[in-house]
């Protein structure tokens, strides 16, 4: 992954809400309504933030019926988790 990847996918975790929507769908589709009433946030405000999560790859949307579902690449969270464990080695001068 290349650091300017790796800097849009950590500004779109810097948000807690989206991490919230992050970890909601990791291990189970949600709906943006659901997600909504997750939060205390408005449906659009919820919109938006989905779609920067869309935008970097970290959810995906599929139809489900009458319903768009998201759901987390949980292989890309796993991604930028190393990468962020990886920084911590360069950082104290380990080898990998």
């Amino acid at each position: 992954m290349d650091a300017g990847t790796l800097d849009e996918l950590l500004r779109a975790l810097a948000h807690a809400d989206r991490r919230a929507f992050v970890v909601a769908c990791r291990d189970q589709e949600q709906s943006a309504g659901d997600l909504a009433a997750l939060s205390e946030l408005s449906l659009a405000t919820v919109s938006e933030h989905l779609k920067v999560l869309r935008k970097t790859g970290l959810l995906w949307l599929e139809r489900r019926g009458r319903f768009w579902m998201y759901r987390t690449d949980t292989a890309l969270l796993a991604e930028v988790a190393d990468q962020v464990a990886q920084l911590g080695g360069q950082a104290w001068g380990e080898k990998r």
